[in-house]
Order: C-alpha cells, then sequence, then structure tokens
C-alpha cells in the first residue's frame, strides 16, 4: 500500500519521517519541492510537486493519501479518494462537507478519517478513555452529574511578554478567536459571539500545579454524542477550550480591541502578518503544549468520580512538541489504516478501546509526561 504524504509543513514532519525510517512505502507531495527535500530528502527521493491531475494518476485502489495541507484541499482529496478506492487521512476537524462525503466513502468501502492530530484528536482518545473508565467504575450511575472539560494549548516554553508564539501563519489563530463558541456552563448552553471573553483561570494538575487561562471553543455540542455521552445523562458543564499563559488575555487587550470591531479580510491579512514578523519562534527555540481533560461525575452535589488526562511536552532533541504530537498521531492513524483497523465511511479519530488505549500508550513516547490524575484520592 502506497501512502501518499502531501505537505511538509512545520507540523508534518516527524511523523512522515518516522514512516520513512520505519520502511513504509511514501511518496511525498508538496507544493515547493525544495521546502520537502530539506524536510525528509536525506531519506527519500521521492518528492513530487503537488499536482492533483498527477497524484490522480499515481493513487491505485488501497493507497493512503495523508493530507496536511491547508484546509481547502481536504474534500477534493477525499472525494478522489472515492473515485479511485483510496482512503485518507487529515489531523484537521470534520467539516460539513466532509461529513456529507459519509454514505458515497461507505458504499465504496472508502475509510476518510479526520482528527487524528493533537487537537483535535489526541484529547478525542483522553476523552474516551475517561467515559469508557466512569462506565466501568463503581461510581455509575444514570442520575449522576457529569462535567467534562477538555483544554489544549500550544504555548512558548520560555514566556515572553506577549504570553505566546506563532509556530505557523497567526491567521488561523486571528480567524479562530472570531468564530463563536457553544458549550455548557451550569446545566444550560453558553454561547460566545468573541469566546475569548469567558476566559477564567484554570489550575491544571500538573505533577507542579501550574495556573493558565483558559477559554472555550468552537461548538463543543455535538462531541457530547461523539465522546458516546448516555442519552439521558445530565450534563452540567461541557466545554471544548484553548489553554494559553497566565497574562494572555491582558498582553493581547490591543489585538482583541481590534478584533472586535468590524475588520476586513486585509487588514486581519495584515495583523497576522505584523504577529509574525514579532511573535514567531526563533530557530530551535522551544515550544510546549499543555493537555488537560477532566471528567466529573456527581451525586448530590458530592464528586463520585473525578479524573484528569493530563499531558505535557515540551521541544527537545527531537524538534518542536507541536509537530511531534499532531504528525505523530497522525502516523499512528496510518499504521491503523494499514492494518484495516478503521470503519468505511467518514470518522474523527477513533473510539475502539484497543485502539485508544495503544495510542494513548504511544504518547509516553510523544510527551514528556503523561499522567491520569485520581481526585478522588
Amino acid at each position: 500500500m502506497t501512502i501518499h504524504w502531501c505537505g511538509t509543513g512545520l507540523s508534518a514532519i516527524p511523523g512522515l519521517r518516522e514512516l520513512i525510517e520505519a520502511g513504509q512505502d511514501v511518496t511525498v507531495w508538496n507544493r515547493t519541492v525544495e521546502k520537502a527535500e530539506a524536510a525528509v530528502g536525506d531519506l527519500t527521493d521521492r518528492i513530487m510537486p503537488l499536482d492533483m491531475d498527477v497524484l490522480a494518476k499515481a493513487l491505485a485502489p488501497n493507497n493512503i493519501v495523508v493530507s496536511m495541507l491547508p484546509g481547502e484541499f481536504h474534500v477534493p482529496l477525499a472525494k478522489l479518494c472515492i473515485e479511485k478506492r483510496a482512503h485518507f487521512i487529515s489531523s484537521s476537524y470534520i467539516s460539513p462537507e466532509m461529513r456529507s462525503l459519509d454514505q458515497e466513502a461507505e458504499l465504496a468501502g472508502v475509510r476518510l478519517i479526520n482528527e487524528v492530530g493533537l487537537d483535535p484528536g489526541i484529547d478525542h482518545l483522553m476523552a474516551h478513555w475517561l467515559v469508557a473508565d466512569y462506565r466501568a467504575s463503581a461510581a455509575y450511575a444514570a442520575d449522576n452529574a457529569i462535567s467534562f472539560t477538555s483544554y489544549c494549548g500550544g504555548i512558548p516554553k520560555t514566556p515572553n511578554a506577549f504570553r505566546y508564539k506563532f509556530s505557523w501563519s497567526p491567521l488561523g489563530v486571528l480567524k479562530a478567536l472570531r468564530t463563536p463558541s457553544r458549550s455548557i456552563q451550569a446545566f444550560s448552553e453558553l454561547n460566545m459571539k468573541l469566546p475569548w471573553q469567558a476566559t477564567r483561570t484554570y489550575t491544571a494538575p500538573l505533577p507542579q500545579p501550574e495556573e493558565f487561562e483558559v477559554y472555550p471553543n468552537r461548538d463543543a455540542i455535538p462531541f457530547i454524542k461523539e465522546y458516546r455521552f448516555g442519552e439521558h445523562w445530565r450534563v452540567k458543564e461541557f466545554v471544548r477550550g484553548t489553554l494559553r499563559l497566565n497574562g494572555w488575555k491582558d498582553a493581547w487587550a490591543d489585538t482583541f480591541e481590534e478584533l472586535e470591531g468590524e475588520i476586513s479580510e486585509a487588514r486581519l491579512k495584515e495583523l497576522s502578518d505584523e504577529l509574525w514578523a514579532k511573535y514567531a519562534y526563533e530557530e530551535g527555540e522551544a515550544d510546549r503544549v499543555v493537555m488537560c481533560v477532566n471528567f466529573k461525575a456527581e451525586s448530590e452535589g458530592h464528586p463520585v468520580y473525578n479524573k484528569t488526562y493530563m499531558m505535557d511536552a515540551w521541544g527537545d532533541v527531537r524538534g518542536s512538541a507541536m509537530a511531534r504530537l499532531v504528525s505523530g498521531t497522525v502516523a499512528l492513524a496510518v499504521k491503523a489504516m494499514l492494518a484495516r483497523e478503521f470503519p468505511a465511511g467518514v470518522s474523527a479519530a477513533t473510539y475502539d478501546p484497543k485502539l485508544v488505549t495503544r495510542w494513548l500508550d504511544d504518547m509516553n513516547r510523544l510527551a514528556q509526561d503523561v499522567e491520569i490524575v485520581d481526585h478522588m484520592h
């Protein structure tokens, strides 16, 4: 089975190199051949300029296409996979357009796997583990009140005055900040047009507890079903959010002031370029990723189950933590695809208990610290 890996951006390299070094049959496609050669040219000469027509001719049944390209490429590549009876993997959120391909892919026996990166990706695995662990525990009861929070953030390992640094173009971060969020707080739906306005302090249960700022992002509500919550569970809190260094909201006050008003696409791009010039990671500078996924059940106001799946990772001689965790998880998905461990159709990450356990065990290789914290003991 040939793996057609499309895109050799900053978050793609460790997982791609891992697959090539393991002897997998990999062809690399990139818009700029020179960049791909700089990234993996020491391992392979099978590097092609990205051209959809040429890729279509190279694609055979049961091949795998990995898209580490910008979002607009995912659906065209997925459609091409259905046409060629090949399979597709991306680390991005499932868009409505991708979701609409589910039936067609299932009929064709094609697997379109998405959300297998860091966030989304590893956070899903932790959520599935916690829900399964709770269901199997003595604390489980249908009328318990359930609180779920999932926070993840890429942050500079050495804090700066802006309380943040960018691994790639800030445009995506700026657009996400202008995307409304939907979550559940105190049994009620909370809709935030500008999600950072709901920023609060959060103490992460790291080996040395640490305070961060967190805010809800995107629409969390569909993940209640995705994470296999019981249909009649009483959901007190359900938040999927972003984690930032303490002081982040104050440091970004000027940026937020612009984002709150009417801002043109041209100005958004200009602002992105300004931030990139000031706050991009330096060559070899260490980044850090913190993820905390918590599941708590209460009976008559008292906790009966309360665990946090925690991960702390930082850049080292292997490169950036962000790149390791995103592309390393994609590489795990490729291996699972090769072993035919995914169902046909469109799906996110995996909820299969064997795969969840195996992939989370692998996080001990990709991150420096992974722990399950039981707050009841």
